[in-house]
């Protein structure tokens, strides 16, 4: 009785938007940070002597080190513009908000956690998988240098279609757990779909389940109260956000956890672009209809995905005992696909764009079509030349993006690609019901990737990530045959219909310049 006080509790007010004092102190924390660096430069350049030599030598230096780094140079411009124009105020700028690197405690954390009993062999996969396609040997070779993952056969795959199929099979799935549920996503709304799931994990508890739920801190800033894990324990719930917010600067804002992630039973697991809102299953209609997708997998692959659960959790909770081989159950399937869980984020984790790379060296095998769906259109001149590149070749490249944005800004910078990415041969559609919010990338009915991975800077650059990669699975044609007829409800973009008048030109060429920083 007790713990159904407190869900109700829980999901009271449900409706209200707010921002929790935590993150308003570490949003002022920041500002103050800044402002007390910036004053005392200042400070210190008018009252002391020559103090404005070593001023300029460091601002020589931060240029220098801006154009000497390795990282992209689309990631370079915004900085140099802010120091050159802004000489003080700029480089300090730069030391405070440019690195995106975790701190060295979080990434040891991270590095022991990984260690400990997550090997798995995949040696017979990769001998089969050269035997069979050199090209598909090899994208999954890359995947497993740059993203530890690994390759994967005896698993059946789903592709759901909609949020609202995605959360009638999680829910029937949730349900039939036996032994455990690990549940991670980058947005959990109080709702109509998060009151339909926290039942069934009370439920579960309550069975003596393990259940342990992960939500990013700042993805879900406006739609949980601040100390929400605290609540979901008293359920029985084992609960943490994702980096806790506290008022550093740089990594707390970059290295957000986009996953979406659900396990079940170490034999279960999903991923793709839904998260935990009503919106996900169109109970909220502010941008139209909500187009949206998922995977479900069943079998051998799931392994992968219980290790990034659990070292996600592990990360974020003072102690982690690491995990009983219970936990990676044998499961047995009749599926002779191939599948690669991967996943992506910042350095030095990732010394490489995991997401960045697959997209494109996906695009770059491409034979006769490739066809997208993504939110956001903001690429940096590497991915732009792969798209062009492969409509040159004389491939039917198709992006499906929102006719309905959420953010307008955003949706300029989208269209701002249009022009260079027609004129390669680029097709474009808006999806006209609505906002599509689905992350898929096809090529040629044998390559696939579902998962979290936006065609942003976010998403390519700062934010923690998943994808599953597919070889010939039974799969691809259900989203073949999804894409087809999302295409069918989507506008296509034409030299009248891409043109922007002059306001929106103006403000996309000055937020163009900064967009790698948004």
């Amino acid at each position: 009785m007790k713990n159904l006080l407190n869900q109700k509790k829980l999901e009271k007010r449900s409706g209200i938007k707010f921002v929790p004092l935590r993150y308003l102190v570490a949003f002022i924390v920041t500002i103050i940070k800044v402002l007390l660096i910036i004053g005392a430069v200042v400070f210190l350049l008018l009252k002391l002597k020559y103090s404005y030599i070593a001023l300029l030598t460091i601002e020589l230096f931060c240029v220098l080190r801006i154009i000497g780094n390795d990282s992209n140079p689309d990631y370079k411009v915004p900085w140099l513009v802010l120091v050159l124009v802004l000489p003080v105020i700029g480089f300090m700028l730069y030391f405070i908000f440019s690195s995106t690197k975790l701190k060295r405690k979080y990434v040891k954390k991270y590095k022991d956690i990984e260690s400990v009993d997550y090997l798995y062999d995949d040696e017979t996969e990769l001998l089969e998988l050269k035997e069979n396609n050199l090209v598909a040997f090899n994208q999954a070779v890359m995947l497993k240098k740059i993203s530890n993952a690994n390759v994967f056969k005896g698993t059946e795959i789903t592709y759901l279609s909609s949020g609202e199929e995605y959360k009638k099979c999680l829910l029937n799935d949730l349900k039939n757990a036996q032994n455990f549920i690990f549940l991670e996503y980058f947005i959990i709304k109080r709702g109509e779909f998060w009151k339909d799931v926290l039942e069934i994990l009370t439920l579960k508890v309550r069975e003596g389940l393990d259940v342990r739920v992960v939500y990013d801190d700042i993805g879900c800033m406006l739609s949980l109260p601040s100390k929400y894990s605290k609540k979901l324990k008293s359920l029985g719930i084992n609960a943490t956000p994702f980096s806790r917010l506290k008022g550093q600067a740089n990594s707390e804002f970059n290295n957000r956890s986009h996953r979406k992630i659900a396990v079940i039973d170490g034999k279960i697991a999903y991923t793709g672009g839904v998260n935990i809102g009503d919106e996900y299953i169109n109970l909220n209609h502010k941008l139209g209809h909500w187009k949206d997708c998922g995977i479900r997998l069943y079998g051998n692959a799931v392994y992968d995905m219980t290790k990034t659960f659990l070292i996600d959790y592990a990360i974020n909770v003072k102690n982690f005992i690491p995990p009983d081989k219970e936990l990676y159950p044998k499961t047995l399937s009749t599926g002779q696909e191939y599948v690669i869980p991967f996943t992506d984020g910042p350095k030095p984790l990732y010394n490489y764009e995991v997401g960045k790379s697959v997209i494109q060296t996906m695009f770059y095998s491409a034979k006769k079509y490739a066809y997208v769906t993504t939110p956001y259109l903001i690429i940096d001149n590497d991915m732009c030349r792969a798209i062009e590149d492969t409509a040159l070749r004389g491939v039917d490249v198709r992006i499906i993006v929102p006719h309905v944005p959420d953010k307008k800004l955003v949706f300029y910078l989208t269209k701002s690609y249009y022009d260079r990415l027609i004129r390669a041969g680029v097709k474009i559609y808006e999806y006209e019901k609505g906002f599509i919010h689905a992350k898929t990338y096809l090529i040629d009915d044998e390559y696939a990737m579902i998962g979290t991975i936006n065609l942003d800077y976010r998403s390519l650059v700062h934010h923690f990530e998943n994808g599953v990669w597919l070889y010939n699975t039974n799969s691809n044609a259900s989203l073949k045959k999804d894409l087809l007829n999302t295409l069918e409800n989507s506008i296509l973009i034409t030299e009248k219909t891409k043109k922007q008048n002059v306001f929106q030109k103006i403000i996309c060429s000055l937020i163009k310049v900064f967009s790698p920083m948004l």
